[in-house]
């Protein structure tokens, strides 16, 4: 079995990639790059992962590229609260076109339900609209204390917990209950102005 994986260089997205390594599957990770001591980092963790199971070389995105272009128009127009969606949709929407290119049957994520902003349930239904492959959260119902003691038991809490710059592209009150009708929208507006 082929899945995609986001990998960020976080705790949660390498727990969830070592959980499904062990259910056989065999995993392309897909990393935004933000600064280069990040995807140092996920190389690293990429390195510790591939003791596990089959873990292909990563693909690793420019998430100024990818993203910025998006998250200015959105402040722009006053919906910067969006962003975190938006750059969770961007990701896996991307994830899904890369997985039907190398014959994924499914994406992986580590959302933990709740832990952040972009993982509350009104948010999560939100970002799955992006793909039409089924998106699986191994992590789904842990807590913080689970997920990290799995990370320090497979090596890869050293490498995560290390410190690092924050996201640039937060923005100051990220939507925690978005609105599925308001998000079609500000998403049409982007398709509209090419953005999207």
């Amino acid at each position: 079995m082929k899945a995609v994986a986001l990998l960020s260089s976080g705790i949660d997205s390498p727990v969830a990639i070592y959980l499904m390594l062990k259910k056989g599957f065999e995993i392309t990770p897909i990393h935004f790059r933000q600064s280069s001591k990040k995807e140092s980092q996920v190389l690293e963790l990429c390195e510790t992962l591939s003791k596990y199971g089959k873990l292909n070389d990563p693909i690793i995105l420019d998430a100024y590229e990818e993203q910025a272009p998006v998250f200015s128009k959105l402040a722009e127009i006053g919906k910067a609260k969006y962003t975190c969606l938006f750059c969770k949709w961007l990701m896996l929407r991307k994830a899904c076109r890369v997985g039907h290119e190398t014959g994924a049957k499914a994406i992986i994520t580590g959302d933990s339900l709740g832990q952040v902003a972009s993982q509350t349930l009104d948010n999560l239904l939100i970002i799955s609209s992006a793909s039409d492959l089924p998106v699986l959260r191994p992590l789904i119902g842990l807590d913080k204390e689970e997920i990290v003691r799995i990370a320090k038991e497979i090596g890869t809490f050293e490498l995560s917990a290390a410190p690092e710059e924050p996201c640039p592209f937060v923005p100051e009150h990220p939507i925690i209950r978005g609105s599925l009708g308001e998000f079609r929208k500000i998403k049409e507006r982007l398709v509209r102005e090419g953005i999207i």
